[in-house]
């Protein structure tokens, strides 16, 4: 996923004609946004059909387009690991005083 993420950064960096990525860079966050929506939404469908090649071809879909969002906010696929390893072991339960 880092070496997708690179090439996220390099096309929002250098714009390139007919590049998918660099087109959700040009028409911004609120496209980015829907995107994730949609994927998100075919994953559910996915998952209702019970078929593993579908899930696991929209859930590709979806991570790829959250890169894209964490690309738009200059946030690396490492800011979430960390993210991540901060929780595992820990109660899903959100501290209530936060």
């Amino acid at each position: 996923m880092d070496k997708i993420y690179e090439v996220i950064l390099d096309r929002k960096r250098n714009m390139r004609e007919g590049s998918y990525v660099s087109s959700l860079f040009k028409k911004g966050r609120d496209k980015i946004l829907k995107k994730i929506g949609e994927e998100a939404s075919e994953v559910v469908i996915g998952s209702k059909n019970d078929k593993k090649e579908e899930i696991i071809y929209e859930i590709a879909d979806l991570w790829f387009h959250s890169l894209v969002l964490l690309g738009y906010h200059d946030i690396t696929p490492e800011d979430i690991y960390k993210e991540l390893q901060k929780r595992f072991g820990k109660s899903g339960i959100r501290d209530e005083k936060k």
